[in-house]
């Protein structure tokens, strides 16, 4: 599929303090603080965050859903307050929930959603079927989408998005719900959209997904960016290795006695276990040992591993991300 793309160093997505606030009961309430975000042309740009800090409102607030209550932004080289509708034009927004009907054959959509967007039928037609190719979706095109496969629903969302061949495409939560087979053809299907031009924006809770499909990632806290940049580069700012230690019900006693040794550098209690980050984890567990053996703390579990996304995540918002998917 040919997609029209920006050319040259403008960015695809650019914001300076972009805010929203609502007014409930007991006040105004602050949901997004003041996001400053760039996003490059053929990027795939994985946006994070917990429940409730502003993810989903600045998603709405991008692809022109929400108006920002301040700031400013640019979204596929048109103002957002001021060209909203030219927005609407370069993008594509495919949402958590899908929007296929299951009445209508998958065909049938496609060329309606081009219709929409100014193609006359002949046009569509053939966009549709350019589509419906791209997507691995001609043995099941005329049929009606209620017959349709989880992962064959979700490819037809991916095309409602993209028919009309946006320079931007935003997915919110693209695979949820999908067995691995059919998140792994979608993955394809999403680097292949780069590898032709496009942009992609998405939010996601899997962390395989975000590490192994994303460029650069934003993790947003509390209406704020708390953190960017490429995986890696995340994960290095965690200095060192993570052990974590069972030990029952002690787990306030342990994190007493470990978390001022010169050892540790970061110290925490998550999930019933003592988390600790440390320089060298194979010179740090024996001393660990040692000291829990000492101050007559029971050890049950004590583990080793390089830092993760989720160590990313739960060092950057207090919370893990596998809680937050669950």
């Amino acid at each position: 599929m040919s997609i029209t793309t920006l050319r040259g160093d403008t960015p695809v997505i650019e914001t300076h303090g972009l805010r929203r606030s609502f007014r409930t009961r007991r006040g105004e309430v602050e949901a997004v603080a003041g996001i400053d975000l760039r996003v490059d042309a053929g990027e795939i740009v994985g946006f994070l965050g917990p429940n409730g800090a502003g993810k989903t409102t600045t998603l709405r607030m991008l692809t022109t859903l929400l108006e920002p209550s301040g700031g400013e932004a640019t979204v596929a080289g048109c103002d957002l307050l001021r060209e909203p509708r030219r927005v609407r034009e370069r993008i594509g927004y495919v949402a958590q929930g899908g929007a296929t009907d299951p009445t209508v054959t998958g065909r049938r959509e496609l060329v309606l959603q081009a219709r929409l967007y100014g193609m006359d039928r002949a046009t569509a037609a053939a966009r549709a079927a350019e589509v419906l190719a791209a997507l691995d979706l001609e043995a099941c095109a005329d049929r009606k989408g209620g017959t349709y496969s989880g992962g064959q629903r979700r490819r037809l969302d991916l095309g409602l998005g993209l028919v009309h061949k946006p320079q931007l495409l935003f997915l919110d939560e693209p695979t949820t719900g999908l067995d691995p087979q059919s998140r792994a053809h979608l993955w394809e299907e999403i680097r292949g959209l780069r590898e032709q031009g496009t942009t992609v924006f998405i939010t996601t809770h899997y962390l395989d997904e975000a590490d192994a499909l994303c460029d650069r990632l934003a993790i947003i806290d509390h209406g704020r960016i708390v953190a960017e940049g490429t995986a890696e580069e995340l994960k290095r700012e965690i200095a060192g290795d993570v052990v974590t230690v069972g030990v029952g019900n002690h787990c306030a006693e342990a994190l007493r006695l470990l978390e001022h040794q010169p050892f540790v550098r970061e110290a925490s209690i998550d999930e019933g276990t003592v988390r600790l980050y440390v320089e060298r984890g194979e010179a740090a567990m024996p001393q660990i040992l040692r000291l829990l053996d000492g101050g007559g703390i029971t050890l049950q579990t004590i583990s080793l591993a390089r830092p993760t996304l989720d160590d990313v995540f739960l060092r950057q918002t207090g919370r893990s991300l596998r809680d937050e998917a669950a």
